[in-house]
């Protein structure tokens, strides 16, 4: 069966899943986190891991608490995500219960020196894709999944008018580059580890991190403002909060190891606003400084055998 035609039943699946409703939908993915934690899987493990990283002074019952509620709303984005985009835009915007900052992306956008938006993984960044998509153009860099049909899918559920995906591989820059010349708008997830060699390293809640440098070298090359931007889950159903914000001049310096410790403060800044909401199930500390003696903390001994 080809990748295309994969990608069309797993979006088929979506659909029957997505008709389930917002209370269901969310208690089923209560369900899955407790099969996580209870089973050990990686999501489980990963998770715990980056909190004993990013936060090690905090006690042992809050780490387990933090730990449950950031199960609970990462199984519940996932469910929630599929649901999103097996809908209209338009019904999916109408979750936004707040928005800040919106004018300031349109001015930014208007003045058509281009726009850089850097979109932590934190709350849903989907429906935030779909919002800039609702304002205008624009290009959203992706890191493309190894096997054929999760790219299959991705080109089918995130292919809404106005987005344009572009491959974080070697021509992306130009692509980029041409977008916001011609004053269009460029998303990038900016906490995504990049290939070693391809970023700088730069503290992320304490703990050195290999980081993107393609975002502050767009922004300084370009002169395009760059705004930080994000969906924020409140309440406990299906409603989020819009934030727009621009960034610190810093973030588009010269020298790279301030661009990046800019970068990584501002992402930190806005995953502590509600650490459950930030995507801690990926492995954000394999690389290590060079000559620091340090090795994968995903990988020794002594956590390994630790229970999830």
């Amino acid at each position: 069966m080809s990748a295309k035609r994969q990608a069309r039943l797993l979006h088929a699946a979506s659909r029957l899943l997505g008709i389930l409703p917002w209370p269901v939908l969310y208690r089923l993915g209560d369900g899955i986190a407790a099969l996580w934690r209870v089973g050990g899987a990686r999501e489980s493990r990963v998770a715990r891991r980056n909190l004993e990283l990013a936060f090690p002074g905090m006690d042992g019952p809050g780490r387990d608490a933090l730990h449950r509620r950031i199960l609970r709303t990462t199984a519940r984005q996932a469910l929630e995500t599929l649901k999103l985009w097996t809908r209209p835009p338009t019904a999916n915007l109408s979750l936004l219960r707040e928005r800040h900052g919106e004018a300031l992306y349109d001015a930014a956008l208007a003045a058509g020196h281009g726009v850089i938006v850097a979109a932590p993984h934190f709350g849903n960044w989907e429906l935030l894709n779909q919002w800039l998509a609702s304002r205008g153009p624009i290009a959203i860099v992706y890191r493309p999944p190894e096997a054929a049909v999760g790219d299959e899918f991705l080109q089918r559920v995130r292919g809404v008018d106005n987005v344009r995906q572009v491959r974080a591989e070697g021509p992306a820059v130009r692509q980029l580059w041409k977008m916001l010349k011609e004053g269009g708008a460029v998303g990038i997830l900016p906490d995504q580890q990049p290939k070693a060699g391809d970023g700088e390293f730069a503290p992320f809640f304490g703990v050195q991190a290999l980081t993107m440098t393609l975002l502050s070298r767009l922004a300084e090359r370009t002169g395009a403002p760059v705004l930080l931007a994000w969906c924020e889950r409140i309440g406990d159903g299906p409603g989020f909060a819009l934030h727009v914000e621009p960034a610190p001049p810093a973030i588009a310096d010269p020298d790279p190891a301030r661009a990046v410790a800019c970068l990584n403060a501002e992402v930190e800044r806005i995953a502590r606003r509600d650490p459950s909401q930030y995507q801690w199930t990926y492995k954000r500390y394999t690389l290590r400084p060079p000559g620091s003696g340090e090795i994968n903390p995903y990988e020794q001994r002594e956590w390994a055998k630790r229970p999830a």
